[in-house]
């Protein structure tokens, strides 16, 4: 299931596209309709920690929308809806994993790679959508970066999960560009910052459920800047597998419904060509992941 979350006629919704269109189910208007009295969540994150009961409601409703009157009624075109990230908001910051890659290492000048896990976070406020227009921040760097990246989507919050039970945690899969401003990251000796500038963490278009990827760690992974391909590489080049990131992470930091992980990126970064090729205004950013789509961002 492919999930999606919107703001339509000003208030924020979710729902699952609709098979072959171009068009969302709005799960809020079904359920006020044709609900028959079923609590249903009003935010995907309440619903994301139902797990599969979560993903079950969603189905009824849906084939109670197809079986009514009026189903075109409940559907809204992708023309009139504002996207959101899937996730509009993750109820901690952002946990990113670094230099999980071994290409993306050496580009960076990295003479082996990590033994244990980089990690950093970037804050909430750097989230956007899928086709936002986002900043250059030209007044604070001279070196803004894209890294493409899949992100996994906590469904069961836990701490010390265990790493055989570490997929059950896990509610879907989404797509993410991890935007860096590299002079300030080197500036500050640190990521925080450089990491956390609004409109940073562009994710989507989808959340897609984890049953429609039974294996995350063999999916292509491709980034384009204005078409050309400058990223091309594969989940299963990760240096730490995903269920090993979700057993290291929890045991330091309690995991909750709707945080997200991003797992790296391969090599192919601006900061790594000769000479770097830093994002401009004008530029688009498209990150392909097979299983999900693409996230695609022009930078102004």
């Amino acid at each position: 299931m492919k999930l999606l979350s919107f703001r339509f006629e000003g208030k924020q919704r979710f729902g699952p596209k609709v098979k072959k269109e171009e068009a969302v189910w709005d799960l809020t208007a079904i359920h006020q309709a044709l609900g028959e009295g079923e609590s249903f969540p009003a935010h995907i994150i309440d619903g994301i920690a139902e797990g599969h009961e979560f993903v079950e409601g969603i189905r009824r409703l849906v084939e109670r929308a197809e079986a009514s009157d009026n189903p075109e009624s409940y559907k809204r075109g992708f023309g009139q809806i504002e996207w959101t990230a899937p996730i509009p908001r993750t109820p901690k910051n952002v946990i990113c994993i670094g230099k999980n890659y071994a290409d993306h290492v050496t580009e960076m000048g990295g003479d082996r790679p990590p033994e244990k896990l980089v990690v950093f976070t970037k804050a909430p406020t750097a989230i956007a959508a899928d086709e936002e227009e986002l900043p250059v921040h030209e007044t604070i760097t001279e070196s803004l970066d894209y890294e493409g990246e899949l992100a996994i989507v906590i469904g069961k919050g836990g701490r010390n999960i265990r790493k055989a039970l570490a997929y059950d945690h896990i509610f879907g899969y989404t797509i993410a560009n991890d935007i860096t401003a590299r002079d300030v990251q080197a500036a500050h000796m640190q990521f925080f910052l450089g990491k956390s500038l609004d409109k940073s963490c562009p994710l989507g278009p989808y959340l897609v459920t984890k049953d429609e990827i039974p294996d995350p760690q063999n999916l292509s992974l491709v980034t384009k800047v204005n078409g050309e391909v400058r990223q091309n590489g594969n989940t299963k080049e990760m240096i730490f597998p995903i269920d090993e990131l979700i057993a290291q992470v929890s045991l330091y930091v309690t995991l909750e419904p709707g945080d997200i992980i991003l797992t790296g990126t391969p090599s192919g970064v601006g900061k790594g060509m000769n000479p770097p090729s830093y994002l401009k205004a004008g530029d688009t950013v498209k990150v392909s992941i097979e299983g999900i789509g693409t996230l695609s961002n022009t930078f102004s």
